[in-house]
């Protein structure tokens, strides 16, 4: 089940840039446990289910919430190709992370399994990140 639009205004978008810190979403909203990322960059949509495969096979009850969607596209040219001729054909999605983003989220089982859990999603996404708690947002 990979992420991706069912429809965009536009099929092929430019890069844009990618500093600066998060604006909104840097809070946890729905779970206890989150997984927020420290640096800027994009995250996939493979790398996105990965990590959520990750989860819910260390998670087996409790409930898990995906805060990011990826809906930019990226394009690529093909191998060997001359330059000119236009834009290259949409290769993937991603999803543009900033500083403080809140990626994933847990609710209803024990910490030391929700910090288990976020550990081998973290493994799997190209960007450091840390566990954060409710308490400790406070």
């Amino acid at each position: 089940m990979l992420l991706l639009p069912k429809r965009v205004k536009y099929r092929k978008s430019q890069r844009g840039r990618r500093k600066g810190k998060a604006h909104s979403g840097t809070e946890l909203s729905f779970g206890e446990y989150g997984l927020q990322v420290l640096g800027n960059g994009w995250i996939t949509n493979v790398q996105i289910e990965a990590s959520r495969v990750a989860i819910s096979r260390c998670v087996k009850m409790g409930k898990v919430y995906i805060r990011i969607f990826p809906d930019k596209s990226v394009t690529k040219k093909p191998a060997e190709t001359r330059m000119g001729k236009g834009k290259g054909m949409v290769e993937s999605w991603v999803s543009v992370v900033k500083a403080g983003r809140i990626l994933f989220e847990v609710e209803g089982l024990p910490e030391e399994i929700a910090r288990e859990a976020m550990r081998l999603a973290a493994s799997k996404l190209p960007l450091p990140t840390r566990f954060v708690t409710r308490k400790g947002m406070l």
